[in-house]
């Protein structure tokens, strides 16, 4: 339920939902014959659009989130500064399974750097078990789930079979956690490495957590270089919609799953001792 629920209540809350939403009421007004409500409803989804395509809100939105969990130049250079680590976990979402299954090749998309980087990282900790975690997560399209194909392309590029670990039934962050639990069965003292979007990881730190799970995050695919970009407009509207809706999604997910208990923080971060 509260899978299909949040994919449901996610459609009417996304910025590029509400103001294309904003400019068919107007339409609609319109052609009843209400021309003053008509227009403005017109007017502030149009201007809604430009503003939120345009300017650099969806930067300032995700901002934050990809600034969370900061990985050291040193660790990133040599992740074996860490230490012990038991397991490499990368979240699904970077994967097309329809396409891969089409075409007889491991599709990605613009978060194909959650599996570039994880290629490094097994062959950086030689004796982690690399785990993925992702099945389907669409409510309505049909799609295959593309673990056959990550774990084939894993085994291509040298890391051997019995260090891999698929988990292809998840749908969503929750799932991703709990279900990887059932597979992996942690205990006490086994530390693992968080791999997924930098945008995505503060939800997936306080999941995982809560879970059970010893987790050290490693972000990737990070949509910003730095505080620069704040200031810095899209060039296109899509970019700017797709961004926006991107963070607010994320912004919704901390707070869903903190009340639902399905995270152990409101805002996860790292750490600290003392």
């Amino acid at each position: 339920m509260f899978f299909i629920l949040s994919k449901v209540l996610m459609f009417f809350v996304l910025p590029s939902n509400i103001v294309w939403m904003l400019v068919a009421a107007g339409m609609i007004m319109l052609w009843r014959g209400r021309l003053a409500a008509g227009r403005r409803l017109v007017a502030a989804g149009l201007a809604s659009i430009l503003i939120v395509g345009f300017s650099p809100l969806g930067t300032l939105l995700i901002y934050p989130l990809e600034q969370r969990f900061v990985l050291s130049k040193a660790a990133v250079a040599e992740p074996a500064r860490l230490g012990r680590i038991d397991g490499v976990i990368v979240l699904g979402g970077f994967e097309d399974g329809r396409i891969a299954s089409g075409r007889g090749l491991l599709a990605l998309n613009e978060g194909g750097e959650r599996l570039a980087e994880t290629v490094r990282l097994a062959h950086a900790l030689p004796d982690a078990k690399i785990v993925f975690s992702g099945g389907v997560g669409n409510l309505l399209l049909t799609a295959e789930d593309a673990a056959a194909s990550v774990g084939g392309y894993l085994e291509s590029v040298g890391i051997a079979r019995q260090r891999i670990v698929l988990e292809a039934k998840s749908r969503n962050t929750w799932e991703n956690a709990t279900m990887t639990r059932e597979v992996l069965q942690p205990t006490p003292g086994k530390r693992y490495l968080l791999v997924t979007s930098a945008w995505h990881m503060p939800r997936s730190m306080g999941v995982f957590r809560q879970a059970g799970f010893d987790v050290v995050a490693w972000p990737v695919d990070y949509r910003t270089r730095g505080a620069d970009d704040l200031v810095r407009p899209f060039a296109a509207i899509g970019n700017g919609l797709e961004r926006s809706d991107t963070a607010v999604k994320e912004w919704i997910g901390l707070a869903a799953y903190y009340l639902t208990s399905r995270s152990n923080a409101m805002w996860p971060g790292p750490v600290t001792s003392g």
